[in-house]
């Protein structure tokens, strides 16, 4: 096999964020390109349309004109994010200036580095080809079964799986310099399938892993939705408590109608912190609801949200972990950031109403 045998993220040599929090300049921002997906995925919520329809968020591709502003935001920090991620909520493809979009960050001098997360629907080489030449960096590719049956059974879609692997063979010759990832969930593997996986991608892609449901995403029973007990870390590691969230101190997500997520797990728009489409990228990143979420965390009251507190993703699939080092970064936090004084007081009854606040 020709593949690494790496999960999709590197949990090797990351920076150790208490030496550097709080970031003038955010590590990672989450773009994404669609909301609206092609399949209907029993693990993920935006597979379930009537909960969709609930939260009223928007469904649907992101405007170019919006993105090329978000990049050109992106030019008031005062060097490079380290990642552009191209996904969130739905399928990249879905939006048809993909290529475009890719093209403009890479050519913007904003970004060092740009990946994108796909159900595989669209890795024709007249969907893909032009994404590859605009310079994607990276490219995950999940699999949902290794049979058109299992497909069918966990997104809803009629897949055709043989015409996937055919496409799969295809991006992998032509990638240029771009990485391929590919992953599967264990528990879409029937017995004797984790064989096969590796038979069928493991030549033709750059890293591959067998990962596991997690119940990441907030006030979504994954469990109960799939029927499938979880008992393990999504990278196969122990499960373990966590209080402080990492990646509110170096990341944010915009949704494609403009509105800024604090967290990429936010499907349900409860923890909105900005509006691209009104402020700078900039702006919402050091904005006071940005702010008085990293607060309630840093003093230990993280369950005082109640979406926060509900997150899957601090027990079971998190890479970092800054729980030893938050009574110095609450020192430093409230030294280093200029907090509105209703955010700054030690713990402000304040801060959930701000974070709530439309």
């Amino acid at each position: 096999m020709k593949a690494q045998l790496k999960p999709r993220i590197n949990l090797e040599d990351r920076t150790a964020l208490e030496t550097v929090i709080p970031l003038e300049t955010p590590f990672v921002v989450f773009v994404d390109p669609s909301s609206a997906c092609n399949f209907k995925c029993t693990f993920c919520p935006t597979g379930h349309r009537d909960m969709i329809a609930d939260t009223g968020r928007f469904q649907g591709a992101m405007k170019y004109d919006l993105f090329t502003k978000i990049i050109d935001d992106l030019g008031e920090f005062g060097k490079p994010i380290k990642v552009l991620r191209m996904y969130k909520d739905g399928e990249p493809f879905l939006n048809k200036r993909l290529a475009d979009m890719i093209a403009y960050a890479k050519q913007s001098g904003f970004v060092d580095y740009i990946d994108t997360t796909t159900n595989g629907t669209f890795l024709t080489p007249e969907r893909v080809g032009p994404v590859i030449e605009a310079g994607l960096d990276k490219i995950n590719i999940s699999v949902d079964g290794m049979t058109k049956d299992t497909y069918q059974r966990f997104t809803k879609f009629n897949f055709d799986f043989a015409g996937f692997v055919e496409n799969v063979k295809w991006v992998y010759a032509n990638k240029g310099d771009m990485e391929i990832s590919i992953k599967i969930p264990g528990e879409l593997l029937q017995p004797g399938e984790r064989e096969l996986f590796f038979d069928t991608f493991g030549d033709h892609c750059d890293r591959i892993f067998v990962e596991n449901f997690a119940p990441c995403w907030p006030e979504f029973d994954i469990e109960k939705h799939t029927g499938v007990k979880i008992e393990k870390g999504i990278y196969q590691q122990e499960v373990s408590n966590t209080e402080t969230c990492p990646y509110i101190f170096y990341s944010m997500s915009v949704n494609p109608d403009g509105l800024v997520s604090s967290c990429f797990l936010d499907w349900s728009r409860d923890l909105i912190i900005g509006d691209v489409r009104e402020q700078s990228v900039k702006q919402v990143w050091n904005s006071d609801k940005m702010n008085a979420l990293r607060l309630q965390h840093l003093e230990g009251r993280r369950c005082e949200n109640g979406t926060c507190g509900s997150c899957g993703q601090l027990s079971h699939c998190l890479p970092d972990n800054i729980d030893p080092h938050r009574p110095m970064l609450l020192e430093r936090f409230r030294e280093m950031v200029k907090l509105n004084p209703e955010v700054a007081a030690p713990g402000a009854k304040r801060v959930a109403s701000i974070i709530a606040a439309e």
